[in-house]
């Protein structure tokens, strides 16, 4: 069965089982816990802690619509690093799709159980081989309520399919520093019928807990169901082939990788790519920090190998091939399930093109350095990457010798140790004083400076507000910067502004300032907060109590905006004096900048 049908498949059988069909969130999460989605659960979270309510609170990772049941069923877009050194051999990736069905209440161990159950033998026509349990420890009591449940479907320990394992095994989560968590029951199929090998195809996390920062636990008061099932393992087992690579979601991909390349460089490239493609579709831009900094790595890998495939190069000679044609490829076998990739095709190419060309300036500078260099350590590898652009990946492969010492651990250090010494340097810069103000957003060195990221801190709110009086209540934030200079806003919008438009949301916020609106806030809990359309970023983490600063007409009552927030604001918006854009452009697919001023008091 084809990857597009195993889709289609499984959102329908779910869905006949009384599952609300949800869409893919973005690869950059709600959660401020975590830097990409790394699984589909992520977007859920809200629900499983009972923050939202999925019959009737709006939850914006869902396009700002309750779910409308207490189960759904997605397929989701995810990102992992954790085995980004392993990738190459046969089944460890970066970007995947990972298929879900979840419950908030609705169900719980008996219906998961035989879901899958039913889903792979009945549906799919597929042989599990064998099943595993959690075993319990001091903490967490043996799962044997799941234990019981495979027993009622033929499968049983006293047969050998069914096998109990620790915490390292079948206990899950969190996702991030804290979240929802409990044990597991896994599916593990033969991966082709005369292999002796099995795969792990479907996770089954029955959320009963709460894993705080300190890792304790605490019991959720209504469990739920959180399954993940990886599209590529599922498409292996369902296609009979021997690994992810000789799926038909990669087939066409690695047609345009030459064959006489070694077989982990041509995976590392199609899976790079493949990778790529998503997060530039998701917004996301080559930098040197967070998400960025990951895309920056992929990117500039698959570049090198083309670079020296292309001349010959380090034993490559006899064969090519082009970036930017296994990205159309790429688009066009995912355009059908992601129409996104279609709609932000010419973004994404160009996005590539920019950092190819800017990273090629150095790019043979940097591989005659790492020749020229004697041992490799994370100093020198630093170095590479600082100077040339090289990242980690690149020094070890091609170091060969030289860098049998170099560890990611230690390079990662090095990175981070740089990283701290320029945020000081940035920080001392700024004012020539340590900072009174630094919440990542505001930043303000005195009690002047204070005052005026007060008044810019401000301004986003009636900013956001005209914004979306203006283009429609589509946009949502998408990050903010505060200097004593300037403010800078993200939003997220598919198209550029025009003048016309960008001239009548500067004028509705002048006009907030005109009208000397009051600037107030009320304090409730943070699910009533979002009863009432107050406006929230969600990669925000809010506390059970929040704020929600309103601006409106004390006379007439009208609201101009109401936002949860906890920084500092004026009292009155005519204290902002001005408000002015003075620079409009885009940050990345589907994302726009806006910078603007206020006036001198």
């Amino acid at each position: 069965m084809t990857a597009e049908k195993l889709r289609e498949e499984f959102l329908n059988y779910f869905k006949s089982k009384g599952h609300s069909v949800v869409p893919s969130s973005s690869l950059l999460p709600d959660d401020p816990s975590v830097l990409l989605t790394t699984a589909g659960m992520q977007q859920f979270k809200p629900y499983y802690t009972a923050k939202a309510d999925p019959l009737s609170s709006p939850h914006t990772s869902l396009s700002g619509k309750p779910i409308g049941s207490k189960n759904a069923v997605s397929v989701q877009k995810c990102f992992r690093t954790s085995d980004i050194d392993e990738v190459g051999d046969e089944t460890h990736l970066t970007f995947f799709e990972m298929l879900g069905n979840f419950s908030f209440g609705g169900y719980f161990k008996e219906e998961a159980i035989n879901f899958a159950y039913e889903f792979l033998t009945k549906k799919l026509g597929i042989t599990i081989d064998y099943v595993t349990v959690f075993k319990g420890d001091e903490s967490v009591p043996m799962d044997m309520e799941s234990e019981n449940e495979w027993n009622n479907l033929g499968f049983s320990k006293e047969n050998g399919n069914v096998k109990f394992s620790g915490r390292e095994d079948n206990f899950w989560g969190p996702t991030g520093s804290e979240g929802p968590c409990g044990p597991t029951t896994e599916i593990y199929i033969k991966s082709m019928p005369e292999s002796g090998q099995s795969t792990e195809i479907w996770n089954i996390v029955f959320n009963e807990y709460y894993s705080n920062k300190d890792k304790t636990l605490e019991r959720l008061k209504n469990p739920g169901v959180d399954t993940g099932m990886g599209l590529e393992r599922l498409a292996m087992v369902s296609q009979e082939v021997k690994n992810i690579f000789e799926t038909d979601l990669f087939g066409p991909i690695l047609s345009l990788i030459p064959k006489n390349m070694p077989e982990r460089i041509r995976r590392i490239v199609a899976d790079h790519a493949r990778g790529a493609v998503f997060l530039l579709a998701d917004g996301i831009l080559p930098s040197n920090k967070e998400a960025g900094y990951i895309l920056r790595r992929l990117l500039r890998r698959i570049i090198v190998h083309e670079d020296m495939s292309s001349d010959g190069a380090a034993g490559h000679s006899g064969y090519g091939f082009n970036i930017h044609l296994i990205m159309e490829k790429i688009i066009s076998e995912y355009g059908s399930s992601y129409p996104k990739l279609i709609s932000q095709k010419q973004i994404i190419l160009d996005e590539f093109e920019k950092e190819r060309e800017k990273f090629s300036k150095t790019l043979r500078k940097g591989l005659r350095e790492l020749n020229r260099i004697g041992e490799i350590n994370a100093k020198s590898a630093f170095y590479l990457y600082e100077s040339f652009g090289l990242p980690y990946e690149i020094i070890k492969e091609l170091g060969e010798d030289k860098a049998k010492g170099l560890g990611r651990e230690e390079f990662d250090s090095e990175f981070d140790k740089h990283r701290e010494q320029s945020r000081a340097g940035k920080e001392k810069k700024f004012g020539g004083h340590g900072l009174i103000l630094d919440t990542g957003e505001l930043k303000a060195s005195n009690e002047e400076e204070l005052k005026k990221v007060t008044r810019l801190h401000t301004a986003t709110h009636l900013l956001q507000a005209a914004l979306r009086k203006v283009l429609g209540d589509n946009i949502h934030q998408g990050g903010s910067d505060i200097t004593a200079e300037r403010l800078r806003f993200d939003f997220h919008f598919e198209r550029k502004p025009s003048s016309v438009e960008l001239s009548e949301v500067e004028d509705l916020v002048n006009r907030a300032i005109e009208h000397d609106l009051d600037m107030g806030y009320e304090e409730m809990p943070y699910g009533e907060a979002i009863k009432t359309g107050a406006l929230y970023f969600e990669k925000e983490k809010y506390p059970p109590n929040v704020r929600v600063y309103t601006a409106k007409d004390s006379n007439t009552g009208e609201v101009f905006s109401r936002e949860l927030c906890g920084g500092p604001h004026v009292s009155h918006t005519g204290e902002l004096k001005s408000f002015k854009i003075f620079k409009e452009e885009s940050v990345g697919a589907g994302l726009r900048r806006i910078r603007a001023t206020v006036g001198e008091k």
